[in-house]
């Protein structure tokens, strides 16, 4: 459900900026306001989990998710529908690491575990792509509302019958790091939106410098309560290997790219293409088959080879396909603008999966396995966001631009009295010279977006140095078969 929900509002983005009257800067918070308080509530999460019990904590995360999904669906202004994908986040913070640790807690360690762990994982891989088919048939076949409708019943049958299947797991003594969680989730928030405001009302607009100097403030303070605190939220010696340091730089970098695939690609693919959400859910499935594909080609190939040549392939493969992206044009088809970089980018995120997070977790004492691997999925979230909120930035910036040269191009092309008079009252350019500017202002935006890549090359080339590969028994994959799943 949580995984699901990553991906089916992305199909209903453009209905919920037509419903909503939301601008395409504005629509990035849809995403934004979910990954930005899942990501930085991640851990602490996982910690309340772990203090207050975790079948209860599950089942607490699940309803609030629940309700917060009912809250989204009958919005009728922007600020509902943030506020209730804000409260979306929190609860999959709260469920999402809670319900992986209760299968250490319900399943014995040995055969029974690891085929736990190989059904969590492909019902984790599977959800990305349900979620683009669901959301096309939802938006198309019902309403926007029912991509966030749907997971009312799911949830509720999860909280009535989690009681009767799953166990519960004992209670560890600890405190929660609350001003960790909250300086990081909050500057974090700040900062994303500092580069949203920018987007729209320039770099010396007041609101804009003071989010960006309360982000400063806010994460600054974050890091002096974790070096302090007997119990952080983020452990920051998990920094000090280098290998662990570069596997979350990584990540980071691929997730801002990740999160901007899917959320540029479905404008294009909807208001330039003119693609249903049906037919949109349905033309992002290659991405997913391409990352199942090499997922297993490298978790297969990476005992003999090790980490570094996949790491290092993947992330070219990346900065290949976003450089593809960066040529879309009103011009390109499905098959020359959307197929082929999309398949590229999938078989690289495949090869990097593994290898990131078996780097992540490599030398970790056993304890500290679901702070190092619960770091890796923040670094996801929050350079989604990041990632997400800076390429809607330079977006911004292109469209107003190229917006204005269109506008000129169509005054100059001497439009019909009723032409000029619907453009001066919407202040809406016709079709042809609205794609345009979409196409322009998107091709703008991968090209920051091949910056965070190329950087993620960098860091996999003259950074990640893991140790080669190990063939005698514990070696290798076989560490850590249940975090590779």
């Amino acid at each position: 459900m949580v995984i699901l929900d990553a991906t089916i509002v992305n199909i209903a983005l453009p209905h919920i900026a037509s419903a909503l009257k939301l601008s395409t800067t504005n629509l990035s918070w849809v995403i934004n306001a979910y990954t930005l308080t899942f990501g930085g509530l991640l851990l602490l999460g996982g910690r309340i989990g772990d203090i207050l019990g975790r079948r209860g904590t599950l089942i607490t995360g699940v309803l609030l998710f629940s309700l917060a999904s009912l809250l989204g669906g009958l919005a009728t202004a922007p600020w509902m529908l943030l506020s209730a994908r804000a409260l979306q986040g929190m609860g999959g913070a709260i469920a999402s690491p809670t319900a992986l640790a209760l299968i250490t807690t319900n399943f014995a360690e040995g055969p029974a575990r690891n085929r736990a762990f190989g059904v969590f994982s492909a019902v984790a891989g599977a959800g990305g792509a349900i979620g683009l088919l669901a959301g096309g048939m939802l938006t198309s076949w019902l309403s926007w509302r029912w991509v966030l409708f749907v997971n009312v019943p799911i949830g509720i049958a999860i909280a009535l019958l989690a009681p009767l299947y799953i166990n519960d797991s004992e209670r560890r003594p600890g405190r929660f790091d609350i001003p960790g969680a909250l300086t990081s989730t909050v500057g974090m928030v700040s900062l994303v939106y500092g580069f949203i405001r920018a987007s729209e009302d320039g770099w010396g607009d007041p609101w804009t410098l003071g989010a960006f100097g309360l982000a400063v403030v806010l994460l600054a303070s974050f890091l002096m309560i974790e070096s302090r605190t007997a119990e952080p939220i983020t452990p920051l010696r998990m920094f000090r290997d280098r290998n662990r340091a570069g596997s979350y730089g990584i990540m980071l970098c691929l997730a801002a790219a990740m999160f901007s695939i899917f959320f540029f690609v479905t404008l294009f693919v909807q208001d330039v293409l003119g693609y249903s959400p049906l037919r949109a859910g349905v033309s992002f499935l290659p991405i997913s088959f391409a990352i199942v594909i090499a997922a297993q080609i490298a978790a297969r190939l990476q005992v003999r080879f090790g980490a570094k040549p996949f790491l290092v392939l993947g992330t070219l493969l990346v900065t290949t396909g976003i450089s593809w992206f960066t040529q879309i044009s009103t011009g390109s088809s499905y098959l020359t603008g959307v197929l082929g970089p999309t398949v590229l980018f999938g078989l690289g995120m495949g090869c990097i999966f593994v290898p990131v997070m078996l780097t992540a977790v490599s030398g970790v004492a056993p304890r500290e396995t679901g702070a190092a691997t619960g770091l890796l999925n923040t670094m996801q979230q929050v350079g989604g966001s990041l990632g997400l909120s800076i390429l809607v930035t330079v977006f911004g910036t292109a469209s107003r631009n190229e917006g204005s040269k269109q506008a000129a191009a169509f005054l100059a092309s001497h439009p019909s009295p009723q032409q000029l008079a619907l453009f001066q009252h919407t202040h809406q350019l016709p079709k042809p010279y609205a794609d345009q500017v979409l196409a322009h202002s998107i091709s703008t935006a991968f090209e920051m977006g091949l910056v965070f890549a190329v950087l993620a090359v960098v860091i996999a080339v003259f950074v990640m140095k893991p140790k080669p590969p190990r063939d005698a028994p514990g070696g290798g994959l076989r560490e850590v078969p249940p975090v590779a799943a």
